[in-house]
């Protein structure tokens, strides 16, 4: 398979993490559903930083929230910062047991639902609910199964 066609698989499972993202789904199950965007692109940052960074990070967040309706830049930003603590650590967070990784991640995800809701409150004035934790831990779930996933499309289409 040519190199191109290998990265855009990456850009590929981000445009599917964006569709879960805006997929219409009950109120009582779209509190908890996980940030899709967001842990995919905590999977190709570790496994790939030098193609994916904190610049497709900022680029997915503000389409998150041109998708979701969220003022411009709050997701833009929260992915960012989120993506490059990832960034930063990736070599320390590949040798963690896929385990380890989704404890790790969900303190990264809390940080991610920190910095919206803070960033939230002081631009629209929300005020904090424990429901917004909610994804946090559907966060930690999904991860092994993600991780899983789209390693294994990487070994097997070879994308470096």
């Amino acid at each position: 398979m040519r190199r191109p066609q290998r990265l855009s698989f990456i850009y590929l499972s981000l445009f599917v993490a964006l569709l879960l993202t805006v997929m219409p789904m009950p109120q009582l199950v779209k509190l908890a559903r996980p940030d899709w965007a967001l842990l995919v692109l905590m999977y190709w940052t570790m496994a790939l930083p030098q193609r994916v960074g904190v610049l497709t990070a900022f680029f997915t967040g503000f389409v998150v929230d041109v998708l979701v309706g969220t003022v411009l830049g709050v997701n833009a930003l929260a992915f960012s910062v989120v993506i490059f603590v990832v960034a930063q650590h990736h070599l320390k967070m590949r040798n963690f047991s896929v385990i380890q990784q989704a404890l790790l991640l969900g303190m990264l995800l809390a940080l991610y639902q920190l910095l919206l809701f803070w960033l939230s409150h002081f631009l629209t004035g929300v005020y904090f609910r424990p429901q917004y934790l909610w994804p946090v831990l559907t966060g930690m779930l999904v991860w092994p199964w993600l991780f899983w996933l789209l390693r294994r499309y990487r070994r097997q289409l070879k994308i470096q």
